[in-house]
């Protein structure tokens, strides 16, 4: 059973929950919940955290930070632009996303020793390709009681060691390392209370699928900590908590922190940590905004099915109602995909539902419980010698050699299963794609459209759903058979786990404090910086380059992930991909967008089409200059923004000559601060009616409205015809640094006229 409450709740000492009436009844007179809000685990970790007295409006300085090979270049690049001469706090930059890509050459790994030149010239922390995932590592070696991270990758969530971390884009990691904070308004923290225990067969993945089929699509917990309390924590094992956590961003959460005991205390003395541990908890009376109450004992194995981890069905619900269901997701699918067509109807036959593929991988899935309890399952059992596949992809080396010296890895490959290296690529589309037409059931992290593999506009389309480990290892014992792991009698074996830290000092660079000033960057071929981007003028026309009216928008459908990523190096080589598999021609008609501004910017005669905008606008009243007004590019979407932290999906447009984004909200907190970073307005539009594809939108004013943080901000529609149309438009509250990077065009500028 999961229930959210509709109003704030006490908890009293760590276990029970009560109304606001209920405590007054109680105590003979009403609770402060302001001073109790003091007593959550995040609030104290917020404070101590905060540059200010202020906790409010809070000013974060994070005490390590971490990148993977698909945005360390760019923001290293960023604080190099902007003044930065060492890393300030601890940096480690993994190599777990772009290890296996061939696509592009040799720029993969130019990208690893930039990044290893970086490390030895800034003081920094370099791990190498197929070590480790880069939460792994973090796990492992970074994480902390009380402890603050700031990761440039969305998974970025290390609750359940006592750690509050965030997933954000590339230009907050830089702000970091230019010692400036992270500016936030006080989240409100949300109670994740857990009660019972889960049954022998159900796994950390099952728990994380129902919570977020129960929060994501009322946005119960969005842009909030969840804090997970209540008495089913203590019958957990850290690494099904850690597992639990990494999916709490497909709630939509913005951090999230667990309460600590024995098991984690345990957890650091194994990773030779000690010093790591501390306990934490709720004070004895503490308020929490909302509460989710999750009773264990009834979690069922559990599928997310295409294209979102909160398409959420029980396992058995499925096998029930095969028929149905399959066919309501297909549909609801190709409502969405504009190309090939996902192809689910046939994957029931025989009285079954059949699949084609299974992965087990990374943050997720890699863990050395997780891949323990598959051991359990296939030990004796076979995979099959159809069409089904399984791939294993363990989350750090130090765990693969456990599963090896525990005789767990070979009763995997006993079975059919394929050990693979640490790599993160089954999550984002870059290992083990499936084959056009397939299903692919997966412990990883997203199964959003794209992600995989798919190409529809090229005819390529698969579909891919969330599972444990444990029913996919079931489903593997039975040749594809799509099996919950209750359904099969299995003895799970308690694993031991023994830590060797040999692998990690004997490969990883540690620079941390040991900066040489002297040592060259390391630049490949297609490592380039950053283009010069124009500061806000007073006045700001936008043509609407991309209308997209899906529910949401995400970040991989902003920029694919995948063999694009390969260029993430090269700004202007990687803007080509933008919107490449939701809107194929966003590309063209930006590019004319921006070739328009730079013959402005050149003094060049306007082109009919710009003259005839500033004639309709003339004629409705309004007065437009533009010969000093940047011309640029926008996109709508309704939510645009959910998934992936990477800033990509903000500066591919930026550099493609977009200005502004338009949407009815933003899905994520860290979209928007893209969006910002980049220069880019984040306007919010009650009625996106008044504007389609290919009309331009006027703007008077904007430059002072956002340095001013002011709400009342007037836009006009101008179509192709001549019809001028005026309707509201808000920024949403920016912070004093937001509204300067704003209006110097972007972070890249606004650091580099202020340095400190």
């Amino acid at each position: 059973m999961i229930k959210l409450y509709e109003n704030g709740v006490y908890l009293l000492n760590g276990s029970e929950l009560v109304s606001e009436e209920e405590l007054t009844a109680r105590t003979g007179a009403r609770p402060d919940s302001g001073r109790a809000a003091q007593g959550t685990i995040a609030y104290g970790i917020l404070k101590a955290h905060n540059t200010t007295e202020d906790m409010d409006r809070l000013q974060l300085r994070f005490d390590s930070l971490t990148s993977h090979d698909i945005t360390y270049v760019g923001i290293i690049q960023t604080a190099r632009a902007s003044g930065m001469t060492e890393f300030p706090i601890p940096y480690v930059l993994t190599n777990c996303h772009n290890s296996l890509c061939a696509v592009g050459g040799t720029i993969n790994e130019d990208d690893h020793k930039f990044a290893l030149s970086a490390a030895r010239k800034y003081g920094g922390i370099y791990v190498p390709t197929n070590l480790a995932n880069i939460h792994s590592y973090n796990r492992e070696m970074m994480a902390g009681c009380g402890r603050m991270i700031l990761g440039s990758d969305s998974h970025t969530r290390y609750g359940a060691l006592g750690t509050m971390a965030v997933g954000e884009g590339g230009g907050e990691l830089a702000k970091q390392l230019l010692r400036r904070t992270y500016d936030f308004a006080r989240p409100q923290v949300i109670a994740i209370y857990l009660t019972g225990a889960p049954r022998p067969g159900v796994g950390p993945q099952d728990v994380a699928l129902s919570i977020i089929g129960a929060v994501y699509k009322s946005g119960y917990v969005k842009n909030k900590v969840m804090e997970f309390v209540g008495p089913g924590i203590a019958g957990l094992s850290a690494e099904y908590r850690n597992a639990i956590d990494v999916m709490t961003t497909e709630t939509t959460c913005w951090s999230s922190i667990w309460v600590t005991d024995d098991e984690i205390k345990r957890y650091f003395q194994l990773h030779g940590r000690p010093g790591g541990y501390r306990e934490l908890k709720p004070a004895d009376t503490a308020y929490y905004d909302g509460c989710v109450y999750v009773d264990l004992s009834t979690v069922e194995c559990t599928i997310a099915m295409p294209m979102h981890p909160s398409n959420v069905y029980t396992i058995h619900e499925l096998q029930a109602n095969a028929r149905d269901i399959l066919h309501l997701v297909q549909e609801e699918a190709n409502r969405q995909i504009k190309g090939a067509k996902m192809e689910l109807d046939s994957k029931y036959h025989d009285g079954a539902v059949w699949v084609e593929q299974g992965e087990i991988a990374g943050c997720a899935g890699g863990t050395y419980d997780s891949l323990c309890a598959a051991a359990d399952i296939l030990r004796g059992r076979s995979c099959g010698s159809g069409a089904f596949t399984l791939s294993i992809y363990p989350g750090s080396m130090p765990a693969n050699l456990e599963l090896i010296r525990s005789g767990r890895a070979a009763d995997l490959l006993s079975a059919g299963a394929i050990l693979r290296e640490c790599f993160c690529g089954p999550c984002f589309g870059a290992g083990d794609c499936p084959a056009n037409g397939e299903f692919s059931i997966r412990h990883t992290t997203r199964n959003f459209p794209n992600r995989e593999g798919s190409k529809p506009g090229e005819g390529q389309m698969s579909a891919v759903a969330l599972m444990d480990t444990r029913s996919i290892a079931a489903t593997a014992a039975n040749g594809g058979r799509l099996t919950a792991a209750t359904d099969l009698e299995v003895e799970y074996s308690a694993p031991d786990y023994r830590f060797d830290p040999g692998i990690y000092e004997k490969r990883v660079y540690s620079g941390w404090g040991r900066p040489e000033p002297e040592h060259e960057l390391k630049f490949g071929p297609n490592i380039k910086d950053w283009p010069q981007f124009p500061a806000l003028t007073e006045d700001l026309l936008v043509k609407v380059c991309s209308y997209i009216t899906d529910p949401v928008t995400t970040t991989d459908e902003l920029i694919p992930s995948g063999e694009t990523s390969s260029y993430r190096s090269n700004p202007e080589r990687l803007s080509e991909f933008a919107l490449s598999r939701r809107d194929p021609q966003y590309v063209g008609r930006s590019k004319a967008v921006r070739q328009m501004e730079r013959d402005r910017e050149a003094g060049a005669p306007l082109p009919g089409e710009l003259t005839a905008v500033a004639a309709a606008l003339e004629k409705a009243g309004v007065s437009c200059d533009l010969a000093h007004t940047e011309i640029g590019s926008t996109i709508f979407a309704n939510m645009p923004g959910d998934g992936s932290a990477r800033e990509q999906a903000a500066s591919c447009q930026r550099v493609m000559g977009a200005a502004a984004n338009l949407a009815k909200q933003y899905a994520t907190k860290r979209y928007r601060s893209n969006c910002i970073n980049w220069g880019m307005v984040p306007f919010l539009v009650e009625d996106p009616s008044v504007f389609e594809l290919g009309d331009y939108v006027f703007v008077p004013g904007i430059r002072q409205k956002v340095l001013d943080n002011a709400q009342d901000i007037t836009g006009y529609g101008v179509k192709p015809d001549g019809t001028v149309t005026p309707f509201p438009l808000t920024t949403g509250p920016l912070t004093g640094p937001e509204r300067e990077i704003i209006a110097s065009g972007c972070l890249i500028n606004y650091y580099r006229s202020n340095q400190k």
